[in-house]
Parts: C-alpha cells; sequence; structure tokens
C-alpha cells in the first residue's frame, strides 16, 4: 500500500506542477495587478486566510482515524459526524447574517476561538465531548466561509475602493494557494502523526498554534466592518427559496448539488476505514494529499474543457457519470482489495475536481446574484440531510455488506443527480448567458 500510495503522490504531483507552468505561459490575457496599495492589502488578507486554511486542512486526514483510536465503534462515529453534519446546517445559514450584524472581525476572530477549542476537545477520550468538538466544528467552518470572505469584499470594494474586477484576481490566487496549502497540511499531518510518536492526535494540537496566529494578526491588523445593524434575515431566506422553487435551472442546479456533494460528504466518512484495513498501515496524510492533488488537478482539466469549447453543463454531466463509476468499481474492490479501492478513490477525487468549477461556472451564471448565498445555504439543508440520513442507516463499515451498500446508494445518489444534470444541460441549450462563445471572445 505505501508503494502504490507514494508513487501516485509523486505522478500527480508531476502532472500538476507540468499543467500549471503549461496554463502559466497559455495565459496571456492573465490578470497582474501591479498596483502597490492592491497588492499590500492583497498579502494582509492572505497571511491571515492562508493561516487559517492551514489549521482547517491538517484535520482533514486524520479525524475519523483518531475517533477510531479512541476505541468508538461505527455507530458511535457516525453519530460524531452527523451531529457535523447538522450543525453546519443550523449555523451555516445564519453565520454570515451574524458576522455582517455583529462585525466580521469579531466573527474571524470567534472563529479562531471555536475552532481552537474544537481542537482540544480531541484530547479527550469522552463521547460528549467530542461531539461537543465536532459541533463546534461545523460553526467554524461555517465562519470560515462566510466571514472572511464578507470582510475581504467590504474592505476591497468600500474601504480601499478598488475595482471589483481586482476581486476575482484574489479569489483566484487564494484557490491556487488553497490547494498547495491543502497538500502540504496531508503531508505535515501526515510526519507528526505517524513518523513521529504523538499519534492521530498530533495534526489537532498542532493547529491550535495556526489558530492563535490567526486571530492575533486579525485583532491587530484588520479593521472592523459591518454589513448593516438592520439587516434582516427571515425575508431573503424565503425570497432565496422562492428562487428554487420557481426556477427550472435553479432548481436543477440544487438537484445536481445536493446529491453530488452529499455523495461526497459520504465518501469523507469512507475512505478512512475502507483503506485502513488489515495490516496496511496506511500513510493517511499522503493519501490526503494524493486526494487534493487530484482536485488541483481536475481544476485544470475543467479549464481545458473551456478552451475545447465544451459546454460546463455537459463537463458536469460527466463528472457525474465518472463520479459514479468510481463508486460502482468501489462496491466490488472495498471489502477485498484496498488498493484497488485507492484507485477507485483517485479517479472519484479527479471526477470532484473537475465537478466544482464546472458547477461554480454555471451557478455564478444561473443563480440570481442577489440570492446567490442565500440559495447555497438553501441547497445545503437536502445535502447534509441526506447525507446524516445514510450515515445512521448505513454505517457499518466492518461488514462487507455495510460497505457495498454505502457506495451502492452513493451510486444511485450520482445516478438521479445525472438525470438532473441532463435536464439542466437541456434547459440551458437555448440560454445565451451560457454560451462559451461570449467568454471566448472577451479573451480575445
Amino acid at each position: 500500500m505505501l508503494v502504490i500510495v507514494y508513487v501516485s503522490f509523486g505522478v500527480l504531483s508531476a502532472l500538476c506542477g507540468i499543467f500549471h507552468f503549461w496554463c502559466k505561459t497559455g495565459q496571456r490575457d492573465e490578470m497582474v495587478i501591479a498596483n502597490p496599495n492592491f497588492v499590500s492589502f492583497q498579502n494582509s488578507y492572505f497571511k491571515v486566510y492562508f493561516l487559517a486554511l492551514m489549521a482547517e486542512w491538517l484535520q482533514g486526514p486524520y479525524l475519523y482515524k483518531l475517533y477510531s483510536h479512541y476505541g468508538f465503534i461505527d455507530t458511535q462515529i457516525a453519530i460524531i459526524y452527523v451531529c457535523g453534519f447538522a450543525s453546519s446546517v443550523v449555523f451555516g445559514t445564519s453565520s454570515g447574517y451574524f458576522a455582517s450584524v455583529f462585525g466580521r472581525k469579531k466573527a474571524c476572530v470567534v472563529f479562531t476561538l471555536l475552532y481552537s477549542l474544537c481542537c482540544l476537545t480531541k484530547l479527550s477520550r469522552n463521547y460528549g465531548i467530542l461531539i461537543l468538538g465536532r459541533i463546534l466544528g461545523g460553526v467554524s467552518t461555517s465562519l470560515l466561509f462566510t466571514a472572511f470572505d464578507a470582510w475581504y469584499l467590504y474592505e476591497h470594494t468600500q474601504t480601499h475602493n478598488f475595482p471589483s474586477e481586482w476581486v476575482s484576481a484574489t479569489f483566484a490566487k487564494a484557490t491556487l494557494y488553497n490547494s498547495i496549502i491543502s497538500v502540504v497540511a496531508g503531508i505535515l499531518a501526515n510526519t507528526i502523526a505517524e513518523w513521529m510518536p504523538f499519534g492521530p492526535v498530533a495534526p489537532f494540537v498542532l493547529a491550535i498554534p495556526f489558530l492563535i496566529a490567526t486571530g492575533i494578526l486579525i485583532q491587530f491588523t484588520w479593521d472592523e466592518n459591518y454589513g448593516g445593524k438592520n439587516n434582516k434575515v427571515i425575508q431573503p431566506c424565503i425570497e432565496s427559496l422562492r428562487h428554487i422553487v420557481t426556477n427550472n435551472k435553479v432548481m436543477s442546479i440544487g438537484i445536481v448539488t445536493s446529491l453530488f456533494e452529499s455523495a461526497m460528504y459520504i465518501f469523507v466518512f469512507l475512505w478512512t476505514p475502507v483503506l485502513d484495513r488489515g495490516h496496511l498501515y496506511p500513510p493517511l496524510g499522503i493519501i490526503f494529499s494524493c486526494f487534493m492533488l487530484c482536485v488541483t488537478l481536475g481544476g485544470f482539466l475543467f479549464n481545458f474543457t473551456i478552451k475545447l469549447g465544451i459546454n460546463p453543463a455537459n463537463v458536469v454531466i460527466l463528472t457525474v457519470i465518472v463520479a459514479s463509476g468510481a463508486n460502482i468499481g468501489a462496491i466490488f474492490s472495498s471489502a477485498q482489495n484496498p488498493r484497488l479501492s485507492f484507485v477507485m478513490f483517485i479517479i472519484l477525487e479527479l471526477a470532484c475536481g473537475v465537478y466544482f468549477p464546472a458547477m461554480g461556472w454555471l451557478r455564478q451564471r444561473i443563480l440570481p446574484e442577489a440570492h446567490h448565498a442565500g440559495i447555497i445555504n438553501w441547497f445545503r439543508v437536502p445535502l447534509n440531510a441526506i447525507a446524516a440520513i445514510v450515515l445512521m442507516v448505513l454505517h457499518d463499515t466492518h461488514s462487507i455488506h455495510g460497505i457495498s451498500a454505502i457506495f451502492a446508494l452513493c451510486s444511485l445518489l450520482l445516478a438521479v443527480a445525472g438525470i438532473a444534470a441532463v435536464r439542466l444541460s437541456i434547459l440551458s441549450r437555448n440560454d445565451e448567458n451560457l454560451k462559451l462563445v461570449h467568454d471566448m471572445e472577451e479573451g480575445l
């Protein structure tokens, strides 16, 4: 198992490097902004945001391993995961609102405090404390992916009055470095958990100094900003739901998002117990880094589909088919051949790497801008609910039939997502906003 994992890591790293420099030399219209004030402001944001991301990614490879290391059975671990999903649903839909009302800087500081507490709970073997930690993790992750972006957008457009077109340059750079950070985090987590005598709790402890540094930098280098004290929360939620119900394309996007991404959430629960079987002792951190490299490589592949003129709606259909095929392959390999399962998981992660930018492209052009965040939050409700129900009903990862049943159900979810993706492609066929020719003309 060690050989195939490390060889895969080397091959995937090389491919990502080749594709990165190939794309970089081929992008003549790449946005390069030399404004020193903007670069300084951008760097002040990145110093904080990248530390927060490192703390987040360090916790990815060994979460399931930690719970099993403490002796909890599948049912107990599934409940912990479900509590995390529920926390994301409850607090994710309102975190942006509370951050804008009480202060986005304060919300980001609260993120560092809550996430530090979340990591500290991993030192305990008490089941209730671990559940509390998972709930805190759900709240913290919601703040990470709402408050930080909201703070940046306000400072960019309102405080510094930089052109709104420059926002995409920051987020594109953040996406690239996010990929690099996730890979480095996997290597670092693997090193301290398996090559040093600290065990699977070590990456969570290591995340705490990154979170403390993040909080200190926010407190002393960021200014406070608000979204308005009179913001309403109920009416925008109802309006966002109305757009989902009345717009067939938005509804189709919601179905694909909920089904595809719930299958991915279930995979997050599955991959560790499937690969960590018998006496193979797989390097979980390096496996995690391989998955992150696949996601990065998938992003490069999506860019090539755009250059080839393939509509992202059709790309989504292809990714759903590939992901479904990988799940079907995992049905037959997971119980008896972890090495083949690893190959199936690599294919699955590549499909995810292409899916997310393709779906992001479609969301940007189909979802109403004013209600974009609200609609996405509504999508997260069935997404987390489906993942939670599946884990509660089919959580036995030590049974051959249990593992096969989960992958079979994920394949079924993806099949329905594929039908919705085909419907979305048909509905979007004559939509001028979804024609690639306009993007190509703008790039000339």
